[in-house]
């Protein structure tokens, strides 16, 4: 990870806080001292068009916007949102500790340039597994989805045909092949259709 995006929301931008400590680096200046390339942005719109060429966002805005924001960010670019946690962000009392807040990862004003560059590494590292949970779940639903359709399909032909199981799974894959479809299109076409049919 090189290259990251600072977003500030216009209800936080750090520089122009009376409430921010004097001499305290900006989250650029602290990223850039600790070897990062690091460009900004006041609010999405100019987020959007800088994303490409970022490996992770770093969102300054208030813990309660972080959620909304990331959604957004990520419709654009998958890659890891971190959030600045300072007093100037820290904005909700500790009884939001109990909302769902999934952030990929923190960064705050004290960290020195080793303990940023860990929380960054392990940041990509959460974000890409997590990527790779989403996707295997996506699979295993899309698979339990087609095998409902197929057993489906299989009891209607069962009973309609007076045939085993088997033999009308062996029947739905013959039928596939020869339609050149996947089963559980044929399957899908089979049960809608005897709904039809059977409708009330």
């Amino acid at each position: 990870m090189h290259s990251l995006l600072v977003i500030k929301s216009r209800l936080s931008r750090l520089e122009n806080n009376p409430g921010s400590p004097s001499g305290t680096a900006s989250p650029e200046q602290l990223l850039h001292a600790s070897g990062y390339q690091v460009s900004a942005a006041d609010g999405l719109e100019a987020a959007i068009p800088l994303l490409p060429d970022a490996d992770a966002s770093l969102l300054i805005v208030p813990i309660s916007q972080y959620v909304e924001w990331r959604k957004e960010l990520m419709l654009h670019k998958a890659a890891p949102v971190l959030w600045w946690c300072c007093e100037q962000t820290a904005d909700l009392s500790a009884d939001a500790c109990e909302d769902d807040f999934t952030a990929d990862g923190l960064l705050s004003p004290s960290m020195q340039p080793a303990e940023i560059h860990w929380a960054l590494h392990f940041s990509a590292r959460l974000f890409f597994t997590r990527q790779q949970w989403t996707k295997e779940r996506e699979h295993l639903l899309s698979k339990l989805e087609e095998r409902k359709w197929i057993d489906m399909a299989k009891g209607i032909l069962s009973k309609m045909r007076g045939i085993s199981e088997s033999e009308a799974y062996e029947f739905l894959r013959k039928q596939a092949m020869n339609e050149r479809k996947r089963m559980v299109d044929v399957a899908t076409s089979i049960v809608k259709a005897y709904q039809l049919l059977h409708k009330p």
